[in-house]
């Protein structure tokens, strides 16, 4: 069991673990509308960005779900989260949703039921400061992983949209010392290479950039100083703490093909360690201190 007396005087809980492609030395990074990929300059040279934040916080809660059973997986159950259901059937929950507990299928159905159970919680929030204990309360009870990747619960019939929590866990994939690897294909059509290629006929060649680096690095950032900061008993700090590490090692021991074309592996799986402070571990828990109830 993880060891949290080691970190009670840290702010943060820091990780810059190294990665490589699974096989040979090109990957496929991620790629913006209008931009492409995002190479930038430093004083080092130049870099990527492999994964951005947002996603990897998508993605982190992505490998603790369970796709066959449409539940959390077998170590998570009990924690709490919102599950969508329509005409009986499973359609979406909010680990699996972009925004969480802000999510349109939950806030905007026609079914009202969960939205003014959420409004009632949070009422007491409708004027004044916020009172950040309370909003962390709601969402523990609602959806647990809203303090740990955040939420902006933009809706004005909620305390004038004022509520949102920064994602207390973040992380993000780059990569040092790049060069494209430029290459390319074709798309084949044998029946009639010289068709009209803008209805999907005829063969289409194409060009195709991807990169190798001198190195790739997963870098975690686990805000301990917000976590404190919610005002919740000492039990359920111990749970959110806990529960992050275990997703970070869920994606690190399970998930790291990102795309296609970018499949990723540490580079030394067996001994994960903080940078800050020195020598703490990401221990792959098989139980949690406590389990919050499920909604």
């Amino acid at each position: 069991m993880l060891d949290l007396i080691s970190i009670e005087s840290s702010n943060r809980v820091l990780f810059s673990i190294p990665l490589r492609p699974v096989q040979g030395d090109r990957f496929q990074p991620t790629g913006f509308p209008g931009l492409g990929a995002a190479a930038y300059q430093t004083r080092e040279g130049q870099k990527l960005l492999v994964e951005s934040t947002q996603s990897m916080a998508n993605r982190l809660e992505a490998v603790c779900w369970d796709t066959a059973s449409n539940t959390p997986i077998k170590p998570l159950h009990g924690i709490s989260h919102v599950t969508v259901n329509r005409k009986g059937a499973f359609l979406t929950d909010s680990m699996l949703e972009a925004h969480r507990i802000n999510s349109p299928y939950l806030l905007e159905g026609k079914n009202h039921a969960f939205f003014d159970q959420l409004k009632s919680a949070l009422g007491v929030l409708e004027e004044g400061p916020i009172d950040r204990k309370k909003l962390a309360e709601v969402l523990l009870r609602f959806d647990v992983g809203s303090l740990i990747h955040g939420v902006f619960l933009a809706k004005k019939e909620l305390a004038g949209g004022r509520l949102r929590i920064a994602r207390a866990l973040t992380a993000f994939i780059d990569a040092s010392g790049v060069r494209v690897a430029p290459s390319g294909g074709v798309k084949n059509d044998h029946v009639n290479p010289s068709g009209d290629t803008k209805t999907g006929f005829g063969n289409v060649p194409f060009s195709r950039d991807e990169f190798v680096a001198d190195s790739i690095d997963l870098h975690a950032n686990l805000d301990l100083v917000q976590i404190r900061g919610y005002g919740l008993s000492k039990e359920a700090e111990q749970l959110l703490i806990v529960l992050a590490l275990y997703r970070l090692r869920r994606l690190l021991d399970g998930d790291l093909r990102l795309r296609t074309a970018c499949d990723l592996e540490p580079i030394d799986r067996e001994n994960i360690i903080a940078a800050r402070p020195i020598g703490i571990p990401c221990h792959h828990l098989q139980i949690l201190r406590k389990r919050s109830k499920r909604r």
